[in-house]
């Protein structure tokens, strides 16, 4: 199967590991975090939060590869095109993911975030993925010509 994106001028394979934190740590994705019953119903949240981040990524055009939460965290392993920032593609990510999960847990999230209207913390973190290690690209290009 080809991975590659395939364009009109370029073919491309440019993928990311980002990480992304809740606003002071908060354990948001473990537990239970009911909005109903005024509880903590976690399951229920970190599937729609993975479900807005899909959702913002499909609309732009990023494919996930894998994505995963852990307590205070999700870990993103993204595809994105040559065209695109990391830098726009999590503000992206943080702000249509926080729009819709402070439209549907509103009631909740006051409780924990007060009045302030946020999910992630302001930073990030991101890596690009290659699918072969720089060793061998070096040796790559020392043996050409």
């Amino acid at each position: 199967m080809d991975e590659y994106q395939h364009r009109r001028h370029n073919k491309n394979l440019l993928m990311v590991h980002i990480i992304l934190v809740t606003k002071y740590r908060k354990k948001l994705f473990f537990g239970t975090f009911r909005e109903d019953r005024k509880k903590l119903f976690f399951g229920t949240f970190r599937e729609d939060v993975k479900q807005y981040v899909y959702e913002s990524c499909v609309r732009h055009h990023w494919y996930i590869k894998k994505m995963e939460t852990d307590k205070d965290h999700i870990h993103i392993l993204l595809q994105y095109n040559p065209t695109d920032c990391i830098t726009d593609i999590v503000s992206r990510i943080k702000q249509e993911s926080t729009y819709a999960v402070w439209k549907k847990y509103k009631g909740t999230l006051l409780k924990v975030y007060w009045a302030e209207h946020t999910l992630w913390s302001d930073g990030y973190f991101a890596a690009s993925v290659g699918q072969v290690s720089e060793i061998t690209i070096r040796r790559y290009i020392e043996n050409q010509g």
